[in-house]
């Protein structure tokens, strides 16, 4: 009897085993474990930060500066009548161009950030040519300001693992954005205040451009409808947790590690 079980054990063992095989075959020639590494390939992606965690009403606002200075002074002026300090992410082209804007919006007390030197794709570049377009442009903003950048916003939004790892090796922290107001697109006004208005939310990052047609007249509205709402605007890094934080990997969050992370 004992015998007689065993082999029926045995002989379920394998038929167990060659489905489990027949069953990797399909999936071999379907070519779904691509999708299953891809899946699994997520858990080692490294993201920058879109927002921060924070039961606070307060949020960042930033401005990407590549090309054009046409508007600046004017942002400037409402950010100053608004009592606003923010962020600009400034390019070594855009550097180079307008060392004396370079200045104005440091003496103004804004935080300037890196945007890189030349504006490139930059998950298409090594690693010795991603360092060199952050620390050439970092020395230039330096010798015009005498402050060092800490934080990096890859052109176009842009990133790999390398891309991060560089960058935080470097002692930047990479930001993205959770609220696009996609002004660079010259819609007008009204699409402007709109998508920001509709989107923002606690320890959101905004992005805008220096240089849209559109922003200077938006801004104010913006503002004024954030602070009713009770929002506080502050630059990036006062946003950011300084210490003890993770980076959710699907959405970019970063939160504040408790005992559970």
């Amino acid at each position: 009897m004992r015998l007689i079980l065993f082999r029926r054990y045995a002989l379920y063992r394998w038929a167990v085993i060659t489905g489990l095989l027949l069953a990797l075959g399909v999936l071999l020639v379907s070519g779904l474990p691509a999708n299953i590494v891809e899946v699994f390939g997520q858990l080692d992606r490294e993201v920058p930060i879109y927002s921060v965690d924070t039961g606070e009403k307060k949020i960042a606002i930033s401005f990407d500066a590549a090309w054009g200075a046409d508007y600046t002074a004017r942002l400037l002026d409402i950010l100053k009548e608004n009592n606003i300090k923010t962020t600009f992410f400034l390019t070594g082209i855009w550097v180079k161009k307008y060392p004396e804007k370079v200045k104005e919006i440091a003496a103004a007390g804004h935080e300037i950030g890196n945007h890189s030197t030349t504006h490139p794709h930059c998950a298409a570049l090594s690693q010795e040519e991603l360092k060199k377009e952050l620390l050439e442009n970092e020395e230039m903003i330096y010798k015009l300001t005498g402050k060092r950048t800490r934080l990096f916003r890859p052109p176009f939004g842009e990133y790999n693992n390398q891309v991060i790892l560089t960058s935080r090796a470097l002692g930047y922290e990479v930001i993205q954005w959770s609220v696009d107001s996609l002004d660079w697109q010259e819609v007008g006004v009204e699409s402007v205040v709109d998508r920001v208005l509709k989107n923002v939310h606690p320890g959101a990052i905004v992005l805008f451009h220096n240089n849209a047609k559109y922003t200077p007249q938006a801004l104010p509205i913006i503002l004024k409808n954030l602070g009713e709402q009770g929002y506080k605007i502050v630059p990036i890094s006062e946003l950011l947790i300084k210490k003890d934080y993770y980076i959710e990997k699907h959405t970019g969050i970063q939160k504040k590690k408790t005992g559970r992370n």
